[in-house]
């Protein structure tokens, strides 16, 4: 495995301890996350450091809009919608469509963990 492999798991690990201040050191040497790592990122900051996450949540929305392939209008302003009230079930349940139907990939992954057990439930039937 080469340094980014090590250097990914570094970022991978302190998002699941909820490390932010690791989280982020990984991430400005990682350079470009993935959009479902951004997610993660964003969502860990909402978590805890709340002043920072509008200004977060409005630079990953705008990630999503600019990869998620045919978005439009209405779309994107669902999925600002949606990021502005984070970790909110019902909003992490609509990205997590919003992002399977315009072919957005690991963006459900990185919400699963803020849904809960019923609505992982009744998404996994719906599949």
């Amino acid at each position: 495995m080469g340094a980014k492999g090590s250097l990914r798991g570094n970022f991978q690990r302190a998002i699941d301890r909820r490390q932010l201040l690791n989280a982020e050191a990984a991430a400005r040497q990682l350079g470009r996350l993935s959009l479902a790592d951004a997610l993660a990122l964003t969502l860990l900051i909402a978590e805890q450091a709340p002043e920072r996450f509008p200004r977060a949540g409005a630079r990953w929305h705008a990630r999503f809009v600019l990869e998620a392939d045919g978005l439009g209008v209405s779309e994107s302003q669902l999925a600002l919608a949606a990021v502005a009230v984070l970790p909110d079930a019902d909003a992490a349940a609509l990205l997590a469509e919003l992002a399977r139907r315009y072919r957005v990939a690991n963006v459900a992954a990185a919400l699963r963990r803020y849904l809960p057990q019923e609505r992982l439930a009744s998404e996994r039937s719906a599949q």
